[in-house]
């Protein structure tokens, strides 16, 4: 049995898969919001209304599939291997989304309602966009030099990013259907490159020894290892608060403010332009400075400074100073990949991969909880819906503030233990 050395070359072949495959599940994670209402539409549901609760029907239950995708993912990269995991996520996404493309033709072949299709699609999808980026980090983690490895995750996370900046241009040029052809074929293409990618030997070493692997539990049954879990989700909620609330409602926000002509989808792109910037940076000095703490601090700052901003003080602003302040939220929420290393970072490897794989999707389903508080403090506290965003802002980011002392710093930390 080969065991490959770690390396220090950010630019190795695990790498280079892992960044191509968070680019395109960022691009279909963003791709049903694009076309979204154009799909539907397109199926015959042109009532503004319905396309509006079916769209958010559709979106709980591809947010539905990513929390189920990330416990089963997580829990097989720890008992199967993290290779098998990049490599089944990314076919069973890939699949969906071709398949999304005919819904229609699959409805009539079943008979069954083309709702109905769309939905256990969007499931299926969902399920499958859950592994990629859990599997991608724990690989780079552990196939990295303790020191450089922060590199790794920076050019994954930078890269794949821009998967949703892709998908609004696309938007402008394609049909629905041929866009989610397209994130499919990219998809199928990417099992090509698996060719070179070998399994972490941490995680070799592991199967030679009879341990308990991606045992859920062991997060549950030490209380110290399940506040430095739940510490290591409230870390991330912001950067959905921002994504899901802030960004994705940016035409609502704009008109409360007095601006007109914001598109959501422009909005997001901006967004995502930023946050490609922002993660570079917040990797590259998490790595510069030899601490990842500091700068989930500095960048928890500044969405503290941003958010108010965006909704308070941007009264009839004109659109291109409004897309400016989307930049800096996007900025601000760059801090995904440090975040992401960080909680990869705190466990052992029998765990590492069930770890890595549900802290991400707890924090893209953390968004459902907030439009519960959102929903809350508007209908309830009878709060006007900006000061209802705000509130709820609040309270994501005391809880990041709180959760940064449930978490070691885990610069150069050697992740080559066990958790017993």
């Amino acid at each position: 049995m080969t065991h490959h050395k770690e390396t220090k070359n950010p630019l190795n072949i695990i790498v280079i898969v892992a960044a191509l495959g968070y680019f395109v599940d960022i691009y279909d994670l963003i791709l049903f919001g694009i076309v979204r209402t154009p799909s539907l539409n397109g199926l015959g549901i042109t009532e503004p209304d319905l396309v509006t609760e079916y769209g958010l029907h559709l979106l709980s239950y591809q947010m539905i599939g990513m929390l189920t995708g990330g416990l089963l993912w997580g829990i097989m990269g720890d008992k199967k291997g993290r290779v098998s995991v990049l490599f089944g996520s990314i076919i069973m996404y890939s699949i969906a989304n071709i398949a999304n493309a005919f819904v229609q033709e699959i409805s009539d072949y079943t008979s069954s309602s083309i709702i109905n299709t769309y939905t256990v699609l969007r499931f299926i999808a969902g399920v499958g966009l859950a592994g990629e980026l859990g599997a991608g980090i724990t690989l780079v983690n552990e196939t990295m030099t303790k020191e450089h490895r922060g590199y790794g995750t920076m050019i994954v996370v930078s890269f794949g990013v821009l998967g949703a900046v892709f998908a609004n241009i696309l938007g402008h040029f394609v049909t629905w259907q041929s866009s989610y052809i397209i994130g499919g074929v990219m998809g199928l293409v990417l099992l090509f490159l698996r060719i070179g990618v070998y399994e972490s030997g941490m995680f070799k070493n592991l199967q030679v020894h009879s341990l308990e692997r991606g045992n859920l539990m062991m997060l549950f049954n030490n209380r110290k290892r399940f506040l430095t879990y739940l510490s290591s989700i409230a870390v991330g909620v912001p950067i959905w608060y921002m994504i899901g609330i802030l960004v994705v409602f940016s035409p609502e926000i704009a008109k409360m403010n007095g601006i007109t002509g914001v598109n959501g989808g422009d909005a997001i792109m901006y967004f995502y332009l930023a946050t490609c910037v922002g993660d570079f940076l917040s990797a590259y000095w998490s790595q510069q400075w030899k601490s990842r703490k500091k700068v989930l601090k500095l960048y928890l700052i500044i969405t503290m400074v941003i958010t108010p901003v965006y909704l308070y003080l941007m009264g009839n602003a004109s659109v291109s100073i409004f897309y400016a302040v989307c930049g800096l939220l996007g900025f601000a929420s760059g801090y995904w990949a440090v975040f992401v290393s960080t909680a990869s970072e705190q466990f052992g490897t029998n765990i590492r991969a069930t770890v890595t794989t549900t802290v991400p999707n707890m924090v893209r389903g953390s968004l459902a909880i907030l439009t519960l508080l959102l929903a809350y403090f508007r209908d309830s506290l009878g709060l006007n819906m900006i000061d209802a965003m705000f509130a709820v802002g609040v309270i994501t980011a005391a809880g990041a503030f709180l959760s940064l002392l449930g978490i070691k710093e885990s610069y150069a930390k050697d992740l080559n233990y066990i958790e017993t």
